[in-house]
């Protein structure tokens, strides 16, 4: 376990790979930092917009635009990654959509209601999956299903989504961290940008990785070990 990125093809079909949580974490860590910068210099710009006040706000608006889109990307990402070493259908189907709606509201929802509460603002917490379940629930399935459908062209698909989608993957959970925290009591964000920039870089560095790689990695090992022993 502690060689990473080793990757080698068995008789089935599947793939072996051996990675560490802590070389996961530090191989995704530079997307997270620019990731997070370039969401704080996208909401610099939105606040010569007036985000307005009360329910219907434009940076409400935008929270969930991108909260939505998170959830497209982590499904995606995670299906890919348990395709990669199971092909349980079964299986597959429920960690495809759990593993995503559990680790987005993790990354953009109780995590920015915690950083704000650490410097002890009036935060409210908003869950998507009781507010708006019927726009939540297409974006993950879709998700599910693209993810699927990238994993029947892993030489080409894998490929792109690594270099290009993962990147966009963690942007718009930056964006969807930051614009929560705008939106539901951390207004004036710009006088601590040092811990905004900071408490970001954790609350979607290890919610994505999470959601990404390692749970469903996970899962689709534990089911292997599972049935090797019975």
């Amino acid at each position: 376990m502690d060689e990473l990125h080793h990757t080698k093809t068995h008789e089935h079909g599947t793939l072996e790979h051996h990675h560490t949580v802590m070389g996961e974490l530090l191989c995704h860590f530079p997307y997270a930092i620019f990731s997070v910068a370039f969401a704080m210099i996208c909401l610099s710009i939105l606040s010569f917009i007036p985000f307005g006040s009360g329910h219907f706000s434009i940076g409400y608006r935008l929270f969930h635009n991108f909260h939505f889109l998170h959830l497209l990307f982590a499904a995606t990402g995670t299906m890919l990654t348990f395709r990669r070493f199971s092909r349980n259908v079964p299986l597959g189907i429920v960690v495809g959509l759990l593993v995503p709606a559990v680790f987005c509201t993790v990354s953009d929802a109780f995590l920015p209601y915690i950083g704000g509460k650490i410097v002890n603002l009036d935060m409210h917490f908003h869950w998507c999956f009781l507010s708006h379940l019927d726009t939540v629930l297409p974006f993950l399935t879709i998700g599910m299903l693209n993810g699927w459908v990238m994993s029947s062209h892993p030489s080409n698909l894998h490929l792109f989504y690594s270099l290009g989608f993962h990147f966009l993957h963690i942007f718009i959970s930056s964006m969807a961290s930051i614009l929560y925290l705008v939106s539901f009591g951390f207004s004036d964000w710009w006088a601590h940008m040092g811990f905004v920039f900071l408490f970001l870089i954790f609350a979607v560095l290890i919610p994505c990785t999470l959601s990404d790689i390692v749970v469903p990695m996970v899962f689709a090992r534990f089911k292997k070990k599972t049935h090797k022993a019975s």
